[in-house]
């Protein structure tokens, strides 16, 4: 049951598209999003024997944080895909990646039943509907690969506190526009298109997060954010 973020905003930040926020959002992004929220779930998975990993396409890959971590853990082939010209570029600047192409994270052009692993970052709360992310992994896939998701925790959204940056220009708080994802839309999804659940975490503010940022003492205990890994079934 997806739903529009703005029936939940109490903030009332100016809202902007994908393109246009990140594109703004791209020269400070890896000082502003906390590692806690993504990186640290990745370090938790148990289910993906990364150093096996022949090739991997890495979905919305900004500016390539999660492919860097898959190159440190031995993903030596990795296929970025991005809508934001500039977060590309400074994916590209990490020298990481065997290619980068600009496309949609649902229509990504990649070849069908190519990747051990697909993985997406951020990024689903952005997309008014799952199925098409869940289908076009399912076709990049080869049977018993991986897809690994992380996600902004639709806990934070339902209680208007969405995707947001400020402004290089003016230091105004901007809202990316965004969608609120339950996760049996996930699990929904998933399930439609040929996806069996292998391992889920959900990432809590604890003393770790606090002590990176304080002034998420309010939000301690709460969820922030989440990881789920997706075997591809035989078709």
């Amino acid at each position: 049951m997806t739903l529009e973020f703005s029936r939940y905003d109490v903030r009332q930040y100016p809202t902007v598209s994908v393109t246009d926020g990140y594109g703004a959002w791209s020269g400070h992004y890896e000082q502003t999003v906390n590692e806690e929220m993504d990186i640290a779930l990745l370090e938790r998975l148990t289910s993906v024997r990364w150093n096996d990993i022949g090739a991997a396409a890495d979905l919305a890959c900004g500016t390539g944080r999660t492919g860097a971590w898959l190159h440190e853990h031995g993903v030596r082939h990795i296929d970025g895909v991005d809508l934001t010209p500039a977060m590309l570029d400074r994916a590209s600047s990490r020298n990481i990646y065997r290619s980068l192409r600009i496309a949609d994270i649902v229509d990504t052009g990649l070849r069908s039943e190519a990747f051990d692993l697909v993985t997406q970052s951020l990024a689903d709360e952005h997309l008014p509907d799952l199925l098409p992310l869940y289908r076009e992994v399912a076709r990049l896939l080869r049977a018993g690969g991986r897809f690994v998701i992380v996600g902004y925790h639709p806990f934070f959204l339902l209680n208007g506190v969405p995707t947001h940056f400020h402004r290089p220009s003016d230091d105004q708080p901007v809202t990316i526009r965004s969608y609120v994802h339950f996760m049996s839309d996930h699990v929904a999804a998933a399930l439609a298109a040929g996806f069996s659940l292998t391992e889920m975490h959900e990432r809590i503010v604890d003393d770790a997060w606090v002590a990176v940022k304080p002034k998420w003492e309010k939000y301690r205990d709460r969820p922030v954010s989440f990881v789920m890994v997706w075997t591809r079934l035989e078709r």
